[in-house]
């Protein structure tokens, strides 16, 4: 089931406004080959739907949720370790995104003038729909909602001038996510497809991962209490590069769908 937030028109019984609903029609259609069925409240628990529904083409896809917090994880693709010139960690390199970097699907990246390098990052993520803390890898993912695609995107040079992460990966509109969050996958062997003004820069597949999708969560949950919409950005594989404005970036995420957002100067 894919789940998304949205803004809509407005209907005979709904006012004009948001609401979270599910995405109908085949896997892969085009936009304008599917509808959004509106639902009453969050989509955590038993779904209630309104009966409102539109033309996802008539609608505006937002972020699927806004999360507590952006729990990302580094260097944890063999061959991106080696184009950096970094070696792998022997443990998940775990770091924090703001929330307020967060924003979804058809949303413009906004390069800050304080940098003159800023690199895509195509990436799995994951939304957490249970509470975890101190789970097991074995029990890890029953603590996830859903799946969906998501770009790290970095200062490159604010993060080599920093020597860590916070300022490089945490201005606002850095951390595009959706187009929506799939309930029903598999994560562990999806293709990953990022694409820059329609060429393929990184084309990759999880099962690559050198911590898996529930070795993350069971190391971040002995840290720090996951919580319902909290999102996980898996890492990225090799085949980053700098965007600049008039650029549109493109992950796309087998089983999922695409995340597109344009680039432009802040």
């Amino acid at each position: 089931m894919r789940i998304a937030r949205f803004v809509h028109p407005g209907s005979a019984s709904a006012p004009a406004g948001v609401a979270w609903g599910t995405v109908e029609g085949p896997a892969g259609a085009e936009v304008d080959g599917l509808t959004v069925a509106a639902i009453a409240g969050h989509p955590f628990g038993a779904l209630e739907f309104t009966g409102d529904r539109w033309a996802l083409s008539d609608v505006r896809l937002l972020s699927p949720f806004l999360p507590s917090k952006v729990v990302a994880i580094g260097r944890n693709y063999a061959a991106h370790n080696a184009e950096m010139g970094n070696d792998a960690p022997t443990a998940p390199l775990i770091f924090l995104k703001p929330s307020t970097s967060v924003i979804g699907d058809g949303d413009s990246i906004r390069l800050p003038p304080s940098t003159a390098h800023v690199d895509f990052e195509g990436e799995l993520a994951v939304v957490i729909g249970t509470p975890a803390r101190n789970v097991t890898a074995q029990d890890a993912l029953r603590h996830v909602f859903g799946y969906a695609a998501a770009n790290d995107v970095t200062a490159r040079d604010q993060q080599r001038e920093d020597g860590q992460f916070t300022r490089a990966k945490g201005h606002d509109s850095f951390c595009p996510f959706g187009p929506w969050v799939e309930t029903v996958l598999d994560p562990r062997d999806l293709r990953l497809v990022t694409r820059v003004n329609g060429e393929v820069k990184q084309d990759a597949r999880t099962s690559q991962l050198i911590h898996d999708v529930a070795t993350q969560i069971a190391f971040m949950s002995a840290v720090m209490t996951l919580l319902p919409g909290d999102l996980i950005l898996t890492g990225t594989p090799a085949g980053v590069g700098p965007i600049v404005a008039g650029d549109t970036v493109s992950v796309e995420i087998e089983g999922i769908g695409t995340l597109t957002n344009p680039v432009v100067a802040a």
